[in-house]
């Protein structure tokens, strides 16, 4: 998909000439380096990346969750870079939903007493149509009366995306959703984000340092030093793979040409 087509899409968060610094002076980190990225509505985003690459950055940051440098980050025609902290915690609760690597359900709590606990807690009444809709999906029908301790990773995850759903979000994240999990729970999980997206028209942004989880996605954004470096519509997890292993190349004969042109004690390093 070229950038032109994806201009079809409405857009469902965008970050513009983004930055996020952490520290100061000689030790400054620069996690995001004026990062300009657009996702649709009813999409599913993966970002890849390799460790600091800034990708669970960008996420905490259109999420709210931290703070951006500079730039500006355009949600539902707002700017959530100028909201204060008690407009981002209301936005979080009522637009925003987080699915996490670890699945943070209650253990004293059935799996429906999980999945309500968002609207329990905001005081709000669930939509039981909206609710036996996610539960079908999810295929927990028959498990909404076991606790956590009785349901496999796979459930438990879904569990945590019918949680992250119940109250209707205009977007959601997932953090790493299948890093604890083994690799027929992880496609278990990954295919019913894809579904989701598909049949309840849920916009996801998932970051994830597998090509094969980032296959299930419609589009995936690989991240290294801050910034964009490749952006491919409809991924295949051998595509997604070799572009991260030319990025960590990449990476490897920078490192080592830094290392060549740094001073040694007795001088400058010279090549014989």
């Amino acid at each position: 998909m070229t950038s032109q087509t994806r201009m079809a899409y409405p857009t469902a968060i965008e970050a513009i000439d983004l930055v996020k610094d952490y520290g100061r002076g000689e030790n400054t980190v620069h996690a995001l380096r004026g990062v300009n990225v657009r996702f649709e509505k009813g999409r599913f985003t993966a970002i890849m990346g390799p460790s600091g690459s800034g990708k669970s950055t960008l996420m905490h940051t259109l999420a709210g969750l931290d703070s951006a440098t500079d730039g500006h980050i355009m949600f539902n025609g707002a700017d959530i870079t100028a909201m204060t902290d008690n407009q981002l915690t209301l936005l979080r609760r009522k637009k925003i939903g987080f699915i996490f690597q670890s699945f943070n359900l209650l253990p004293m709590f059935t799996a429906e007493q999980n999945i309500l606990m968002p609207l329990t807690l905001a005081g709000d009444k669930p939509d039981r149509a909206w609710f036996r809709q996610l539960v079908r999906t999810l295929g927990l029908e028959q498990r909404l009366n076991h606790r956590p301790n009785e349901l496999s990773g796979g459930q438990q995850q879904r569990v945590a995306i019918a949680r992250a759903l119940i109250s209707k979000p205009a977007l959601v994240f997932a953090d790493e959703p299948t890093g604890n999990l083994d690799s027929v729970s992880s496609a278990e999980v990954l295919g019913f984000l894809k579904q989701s997206v598909k049949e309840l028209d849920q916009t996801i942004i998932m970051v994830t340092h597998d090509a094969v989880a980032a296959s299930y996605a419609d589009r995936a954004i690989v991240f290294a030093d801050g910034r964009i470096v490749a952006d491919e519509a409809n991924p295949t997890a051998e595509v997604m793979n070799e572009l991260l292993m030319a990025e960590r190349d990449r990476a490897t004969r920078q490192a080592a040409a830094e290392a060549e042109a740094m001073p040694t004690a007795s001088g400058p390093r010279h090549r014989r």
